[in-house]
């Protein structure tokens, strides 16, 4: 279970032992039944990350819910959009090595995560991260439960695949842009687990050339 979790573990617990002392069960219960909830969704499973230098792992648990050709400005790339559920593991991983040159939160709409303008609309953190073969952005994205976008890293930091690096509160959706000559391994559909399973393949450093 991860440290942002005790803020709301705490009062639940205490609040559920006074209600017990007190002799009132049935409220005593329901509290402590939505404290167990809260431990479960800020859970914080071990994940073996992927030793391939070329993977480029998923973010966050949950489906794959688009797979579709997007420039990121002039460059001409892919998106990865994957939708967490309230009952998904909802800390975040970064899905590549390198160092993080932004971490940019902008205000938003609280669309249902599913919705296709949720990625575009919605509260979200857009971040991006420098590789040997170069920027790849993803997104954490609030959705109608989800109301709060964490990271736990800033620009300057390093990261290493698979690392911790954020949650999203409460169910929600994070995007992965890719540059066109990734090579997408993942189908819609596809439930993907974080820091370990495997949304596409990216050479890190480019091969060089004969001589």
């Amino acid at each position: 279970m991860v440290k942002d979790a005790y803020r709301f573990v705490v009062p639940l617990l205490l609040l559920a032992l006074i209600l017990l002392v007190l002799g009132w069960k049935w409220p005593a219960t329901v509290f402590l039944i939505v404290g167990v909830f809260v431990c479960f969704f800020f859970r914080n499973p071990h994940r073996v990350i992927p030793s391939d230098p070329d993977a480029v792992v998923s973010p966050a648990d949950g489906k794959v819910v688009v797979i579709v050709e997007e420039p990121m400005g002039a460059r001409p790339g892919k998106r990865i959009s994957i939708f967490l559920s309230v009952f998904n593991v909802h800390v975040n991983r970064a899905p590549v090595a390198g160092r993080v040159t932004k971490v940019d939160y902008k205000p938003g709409k609280f669309y249902g995560a599913f919705r296709a303008r949720a990625s575009m609309e919605n509260e979200q953190n857009v971040i991006a991260i420098d590789t040997p073969a170069g920027e790849m952005i993803f997104k954490q994205i609030s959705g109608a439960i989800a109301r709060r976008v964490i990271s736990w890293k800033s620009p300057g930091d390093t990261v290493s695949k698979g690392e911790l690096f954020g949650l999203i509160r409460f169910g929600s959706r994070v995007d992965v842009w890719l540059p066109a000559d990734a090579e997408i391994v993942v189908a819609l559909g596809d439930k993907v687990a974080g820091g370990s399973s495997i949304l596409a393949r990216w050479k890190s450093i480019a091969t060089p050339t004969a001589s």
